[in-house]
């Protein structure tokens, strides 16, 4: 591989940080090979189990020292293009980036943003962390981008994850000291993608880097606002200039003096195997007077078609034992899901604590946090992609099973009705092309499609079966 030509100011702005020499090292590094990882999802398989094992010698696996659950693999293995990437089994994730997640260890049961979360890898990596507790906002503001995000989070099988798709300032109006943890990996100028993408050199300048730093500057104060008295931010980019990075931390501390800076970790493309990143871990005093979210800063619930509405239990009891037509919706749909799984999955307990909430016919469990009384009020005005867990859809009084449920499911949880196609069969891939699979006519109603994988099952989607046949429900965007 040859050393692309490079920006004289970008090799000025470096050379101001390694010094010569150690420029020289780390400018031989474009012309090695770039480096390519996955992290395992511990929300599905167990690092130390023989599922894990089978990953590890399909894809020629081998540690990344930063990141308990990350790995390095073989280019030519491919494992994006495997049903077990499909079963949510890893994410895909490049092995740097994989850094600043650990430098913020967020911890189950709290309450965690994730500011600029597109594609999702440090969603993902949260969500793995907090093991299903607590409440994990991710917000991406781009369409597109949001749109990813939450199919990510969905392949994973997160219950806990709500999708924004907001500007930073309509969070931190709503939010205000609101999150144990937030991270933020900031819209940089992506110096660290230059040995991988062309085009991002070309697209660099001293102007952009200018740009970035301004918004990153804006972006860092809405953080600041949402983050609890003795919350951590974890402030993350993949460039390597001082300006977006060092420069913009000591600007921030000298801004807002109840803050601290717990550590700071550069990985360096020629001193690590990885393409290179930053981050900074910030404390927020733990003496200062904290707050309960402002009643003022709560929108009221709108009357539009597309307004987050309230349901369950608690709003059916409301003012004199009224309820209107709205909240009578949602628990008509929640009591059709409640009847639609005792029957098909008897051993699923939908998570404590979750406030069913209806747009149009989808049926989502907004998730509960101790830290924070989330409620669908919160959410009012904003877009909103992925509301907690889409658990189906709620035609004509029929409930049927969303895809999201399928990925967010344990087969113990779905089982008996569970039907797995062997780790090696070419039924996965029939599958995940939307096909048809014949299976005893002794089989009825909805199943849990799984794939083998050591000694576990892992979701794939639902299946209906009938007559011999079982239907394949997989979402026609996902097949393949």
């Amino acid at each position: 591989m040859t050393i692309p030509s490079l920006p004289s100011a970008y090799l000025e702005a470096v050379a101001a940080v390694l010094g010569p020499a150690e420029t020289e090292a780390f400018l031989a590094s474009y012309a090695a090979p770039r480096t390519y990882g996955l992290r395992l999802n511990t929300l599905k398989i167990d690092p130390a189990s023989p599922a894990a094992d089978k990953l590890a010698e399909l894809f020629a696996l081998h540690p990344v020292p930063w990141c308990g659950t990350g790995y390095y693999y073989e280019e030519s293995t491919r494992p994006g293009k495997h049903p077990y990437h499909a079963a949510g089994l890893y994410y895909i994730q490049e092995p740097s980036a994989m850094s600043a997640v650990e430098l913020l260890d967020p911890q189950p049961g709290h309450t965690v943003l994730d500011l600029a979360a597109a594609p999702g890898g440090k969603t993902t990596q949260i969500a793995g962390k907090m093991a299903g507790q607590g409440l994990l906002i991710s917000n991406e503001i781009h369409p597109q981008r949001a749109r990813i995000l939450a199919e990510n989070v969905e392949r994973l099988g997160i219950r806990n994850a709500v999708v924004t798709q907001a500007a930073p300032p309509a969070l931190s109006g709503r939010f205000p000291l609101a999150f144990d943890r937030i991270m933020l990996d900031a819209p940089c100028s992506g110096e660290g993608m230059f040995r991988k993408d062309p085009e991002a050199i070309r697209e660099w300048s001293p102007e952009a880097v200018e740009l970035c730093a301004a918004r990153q500057w804006d972006i860092l104060q809405d953080a600041v606002a949402m983050l609890k008295p003795g919350g951590r931010l974890a402030y993350s980019t993949c460039t390597f200039n001082r300006r977006e990075n060092e420069d913009t931390i000591a600007r921030l501390l000298a801004e807002y003096p109840f803050l601290r800076l717990i550590a700071e970790k550069r990985i360096w493309p020629h001193r690590e195997q990885g393409e290179g990143h930053y981050v900074a871990l910030i404390e927020r005093d733990h003496e200062e007077k904290g707050g309960a979210i402002a009643s003022d800063s709560i929108g009221r619930v709108g009357a539009g078609a597309d307004a987050v509405r309230r349901g369950g239990r608690e709003r059916e009891r409301g003012r004199g034992g009224r309820s209107g037509p709205a909240e009578r919706s949602v628990a008509a749909a929640w009591d059709s899901f409640r009847a639609w799984s005792a029957d098909e999955l008897p051993a699923f307990a939908p998570p404590a604590g979750g406030t069913p909430l209806l747009f149009g016919e989808a049926l989502y469990l907004l998730p509960a946090s101790g830290g924070l009384a989330l409620t669908p009020e919160h959410l009012t005005g904003l877009k909103v992609p992925r509301a907690g867990l889409h658990l189906g859809d709620v035609r004509k009084g029929r409930f049927e099973p969303a895809h999201a449920l399928a990925m967010a499911l344990g087969a113990a949880e779905a089982a008996p009705r569970v039907w797995t196609l062997g780790e090696d069969s070419p039924l996965a891939a029939a599958y995940l092309r939307g096909e048809t699979l014949e299976v005893p006519a002794s089989l009825r109603g909805w199943h849990l499609v799984t794939l083998a994988c050591g000694d576990g099952q892992y979701p794939l989607g639902w299946g209906k079966a009938s007559g011999g046949q079982l239907k394949n429900h997989l979402p026609k965007g996902l097949r393949h």
